[in-house]
């Protein structure tokens, strides 16, 4: 991993904050957006490529009072373990392992305009809009400190290299298609109606994801809406990842036995041979 440097507001976000705690501090409303998806489920098979799906919505606000739109989408949680190479005089060694635990499988930032234009640090910080402010911690023990004038900033055992690791994160997933982060994602096609694209890779993991639409006038956030998403297997992928998953032991012996069976099938195929 290449260590990148960062810009001074670049911190590690805020642990995560329950929406009602954060929905009473911002003193949001859920009466000024409506919001809804074109599919709330999407089934993964064998032949998946990926899928595509729409999120709509309205604002009731006066006309004349300017708004913005952020649009976050969320998937299940995922531990990552990430190495890089050091170098010992002429040798080069993998590092120790650094694993962070709490980021999402999946997430995507979509906006009607840049957002920094939105709104300030402090709230893209608080609600993790934008790739720079997802939340996620290592396993390590964390500490409390204060940094670049902000309070709060959470740094764990791995001290100043914090911030490179977690760039990688972003890096990776990113490549992968996971990660997305696009500063013009929400269109308002008439004066109060917007929607928005949502992209997922065929890597896209299996669970229950979220869909955050914040509403800002003026940088502060005025309204909320949320809805449900969930990527499921079906058929007979379903089946082995369910037996996988909830029964592990059975999966390893039929994984065994199986490994075991093509080995004969195969020694005396080229016995014959």
């Amino acid at each position: 991993m290449v260590a990148a440097s960062l810009p001074p507001d670049i911190t590690a976000p805020a642990p995560p904050v329950p929406y009602i705690e954060t929905q009473q501090a911002a003193g949001v409303s859920a009466d000024l957006l409506s919001t809804d998806l074109t599919q709330n489920r999407i089934e993964v098979s064998s032949s998946f490529q990926g899928a595509k799906v729409i999120l709509y919505g309205a604002v009731f606000q006066p006309e004349d009072q300017p708004s913005d739109v952020v649009v976050i989408i969320r998937g299940p949680q995922a531990s990552m373990r990430l190495i890089r190479k050091v170098k010992a005089g002429a040798v080069w060694l993998n590092s120790r392992p650094v694993v962070f635990e709490g980021a999402p499988g999946y997430y995507m930032a979509a906006s009607s305009q840049p957002l920094d234009r939105i709104t300030d640090f402090s709230h893209r910080r608080l609600l993790g809009l934008g790739l720079d402010y997802i939340a996620m911690d290592t396993s390590r023990e964390n500490k409390v400190v204060t940094r670049y004038g902000v309070k709060d900033v959470v740094v764990n055992g791995i001290e100043d290299d914090y911030l490179d690791w977690r760039r990688a994160v972003i890096r990776l997933k990113s490549k992968a298609g996971l990660y997305n982060d696009n500063p013009l994602g929400v269109r308002f096609v008439d004066k109060n109606l917007f929607r928005a694209e949502v992209t997922l890779p065929s890597e896209a993991p299996i669970g229950d994801y979220t869909a955050e639409v914040w509403l800002f006038s003026d940088g502060q956030p005025v309204g909320y809406s949320e809805k449900k998403l969930t990527v499921e297997k079906v058929g007979f992928e379903r089946f082995v990842y369910t037996v996988a998953h909830r029964h592990a032991w059975l999966y390893g012996l039929a994984c065994v036995f199986m490994s075991m069976g093509m080995g004969a099938l195969a020694s005396r195929l080229f016995r014959r041979g």
